[in-house]
């Protein structure tokens, strides 16, 4: 805890700084949020900042003198001599307060200096029954308030080892699905250029593609665990050969996938034909079926699919329709009989050791579960893919 003095005496205040801004808490509920620029981790030490109000009446806004906190009052390590950002513990900073971003990380403007980031994209254009999953990452970054800094149950020290930030949305057109791809994909770029690993908060699954033109523009034909009720790789719909049900299909024809290392997992529900996945396993893909996961732990698999990813690039992609609806309602093509929160947990763990290069969750469409737990899911399934990344330290 900070101590801070203001123009009544004595008002003890608690302050949280993050790498791009100062979050500053009264007692009183009062709440200031003031950029410093250079900050790369939260305060260790503590000294006065002067705070002068519009009156003297209680309750008033506080507001900062101008240029009294200078940078150079910041300092730039945590006490334990890391530099990497951390969410703020809610023993200091109520839940409720500041900035939306995932997991209260600071926002960032650019993927420069991190080794990841949190990257949100609010498309939903590509749908083809429910819409709604533009509203997906700004519901998951409001349940990502419930997230903390470590993982108890795999030792994993994600804030400790790298360097993250959550670095917005990628400005998304929603009139022109094929423009929205090439706007992904020039955003994507200029991460893949920093060498930062994206985690992405979707969006329909059409937003996929494009990502992955960029990361095998970069490392080559990558593997691919892909978990979802539907394969998508369907060619085309009333005529497109571009929505959620063909991503992947369009990946294979551009040569983007190694596909002797794709595995699909929970794969489920009603069919035009009798062999719906035969494109699939021609091209070389594993399909776990759904029914195949039923009453029974995923650890075991997982175990083949490491041997068969090996050490070479591998890109997770998550739907959340691959859980059953009764876990997770908001979302636009639910399917019954699907995976549970623990399977997802053992698949997304069982990647620890893998070379990822890269992470999405897509397909929460908020609206059509007002409990939130649809995007509450989703959150802890994006820190659990965190955890998993090549330079997360582990305990």
């Amino acid at each position: 805890m900070e101590q801070f003095f203001s123009c009544h005496g004595r008002r003890l205040l608690q302050a949280s700084l993050w790498k791009d801004g100062v979050h500053m808490r009264a007692s009183s509920g009062l709440s200031v949020l003031r950029k410093s620029g250079a900050c790369q981790g939260p305060l260790t030490r503590t000294f006065p900042i002067w705070w002068a109000h519009s009156g003297c009446l209680a309750g008033s806004a506080p507001r900062l003198f101008k240029n009294h906190l200078q940078r150079s009052d910041i300092p730039s390590r945590w006490a334990s001599g890391a530099t990497y950002n951390s969410p703020p513990s809610s023993e200091f900073v109520a839940r409720s307060v500041g900035v939306c971003t995932m997991m209260r990380l600071p926002l960032q403007s650019s993927p420069e200096g991190l080794d990841a980031a949190f990257v949100g994209v609010p498309l939903d254009i590509g749908t083809s029954n429910r819409p709604g999953t533009r509203f997906g990452p700004r519901r998951i970054r409001e349940e990502s308030v419930l997230l903390r800094a470590v993982n108890p149950s795999t030792g994993a020290l994600p804030f400790q080892s790298i360097s993250v930030a959550d670095i917005g949305d990628v400005d998304v057109n929603l009139y022109n699905l094929s423009d929205s791809c090439r706007l992904i994909r020039e955003a994507y770029q200029r991460i893949a250029a920093a060498s930062c690993i994206p985690l992405t908060l979707g969006g329909d699954h059409t937003i996929t593609y494009p990502i992955l033109q960029v990361l095998a523009e970069k490392h080559g034909p990558v593997g691919l665990l892909h978990v979802d009720a539907h394969t998508d790789t369907a060619d085309k719909a009333l005529g497109e050969k571009l929505y959620h049900g063909t991503p992947f299909r369009r990946c294979v024809e551009e040569g983007l996938l190694d596909c002797k290392r794709v595995v699909q997992i929970g794969i489920r529900g009603p069919s035009m034909t009798l062999n719906p996945y035969k494109y699939n396993r021609d091209q070389g893909f594993r399909v776990v079926l759904a029914e195949d996961c039923w009453l029974k732990s995923l650890v075991p698999l997982m175990g083949e699919v490491r041997q068969q990813m090996g050490d070479k690039p591998i890109y997770i992609s998550f739907d959340i329709d691959a859980l059953d609806p009764a876990y997770a309602p908001g979302t636009g093509t639910p399917e019954i009989a699907g995976l549970t929160p623990s399977q997802a947990l053992e698949i997304i763990r069982g990647c620890q050791g893998l070379n990822v290069v890269g992470c999405d969750l897509v397909e929460v469409a908020p609206i059509y579960d007002p409990s939130g737990n649809t995007a509450l899911l989703a959150a802890n399934l994006l820190f659990e893919m965190l955890c998993v990344l090549p330079k997360v330290k582990t305990v």
